[in-house]
């Protein structure tokens, strides 16, 4: 079992350090060619973050491990919008000023709904899965239409400093990054099912848990960084726009390799709603009073922890 756990805790390891780097250098090198910060804060620091979740998943599905990929899914989306949320808010309190953050809120909710929706049939089928790609490219479109002077761009800009940094560098960094998130998903993929084995627990808890907790770990990164600049429309488009792809682009890729059926109330219901009706809730509060607090960050943390027991 330790050999295992050694991979868990190197694979998590390497996927946080790998995949903010991986993030960081995309960013620098997107925004030095001139391309629009607010669609760099939603494509690539938004959905890069969810490039553990899309290749841990992928993997899964290949090797037969269909609970562990859907765990991952849900059990990020939860974990974002819940967990990572609730400690941003921690740090400082988050409002939502950005207009592209607000459309980007509602399509986030409709976006896990149509994923839960589907994962009740016991999976992703080939078909649903070409559906929620075509549903991604449709979100896309919709969210990055433009929005003059929206507070993501700025926020995008000074998180990534792109101007002190050359674009070679950037480049490798790139690079670098995708090749350790790469190696740290397979680490974390091995260990995770060797443990459940080991264990005698349930792939699909593991996966919504250890294995969601740590491929979100990226997002977590990008949020404690961007609360330390106050940054607080990157918090919230960062932890939506992953929520988005996580939904509607792993769960695609899901599909479209193959996925198995599987038959996981836990999984596919109380996890997959769990996730939704959190979402609902966070996007309210951003609708309603522009701002989650300090006190509902702290009740998002704690909501979180008592949930998981009924993941089991």
């Amino acid at each position: 079992m330790f050999p295992a756990l050694l991979g868990v805790v190197a694979g998590i390891a390497l996927l946080a350090y790998a995949a903010d780097q991986f993030v960081l250098g995309a960013a620098r090198v997107a925004l030095v060619k001139k391309i629009s910060p607010v669609l760099v804060g939603i494509v690539i620091i938004g959905f890069g973050t969810s490039t553990p979740e899309l290749l841990v998943s992928a993997f899964a599905t290949l090797r037969g491990s269909t609970e562990i990929a859907i765990g991952n899914i849900v059990g990020s989306n939860l974990a974002n919008l819940s967990l990572l949320l609730g400690i941003g808010a921690l740090m400082v309190p988050l409002s939502v000023q950005s207009r592209t953050v607000t459309r980007e809120g509602l399509i986030t909710v409709s976006a896990m709904g149509g994923f839960a929706l589907v994962v009740q049939g016991g999976g992703v089928s080939k078909l649903e899965g070409g559906l929620l790609l075509a549903g991604l490219a449709g979100a896309m479109y919709i969210i990055t239409r433009r929005s003059p002077n929206d507070p993501l761009g700025s926020e995008t800009e000074e998180l990534a400093e792109p101007l002190s940094h050359s674009l070679r560098t950037e480049a490798l960094r790139t690079l670098l990054g995708m090749v350790g998130t790469l190696a740290g998903a397979q680490l974390l993929l091995w260990g995770a099912v060797d443990l459940a084995e080991r264990a005698g627990l349930a792939e699909g808890f593991v996966g919504v848990t250890l294995v969601a907790v740590g491929t979100s770990l990226p997002e977590l990164v990008t949020v404690i960084q961007s609360a330390r600049r106050r940054q607080t429309d990157l918090i919230v488009g960062n932890l939506l726009g992953s929520n988005l792809f996580n939904a509607l682009g792993v769960g695609g890729v899901v599909g479209l390799v193959g996925a198995s059926p599987i038959s996981s109330p836990s999984l596919t219901l109380v996890a997959a709603v769990g996730a939704l009706v959190v979402a609902a809730l966070a996007v309210l509060a951003m609708q309603t009073g522009r701002i989650v607090a300090r006190w509902e960050g702290l009740a998002l943390v704690i909501g979180y922890l008592a949930f998981i027991p009924f993941l089991n």
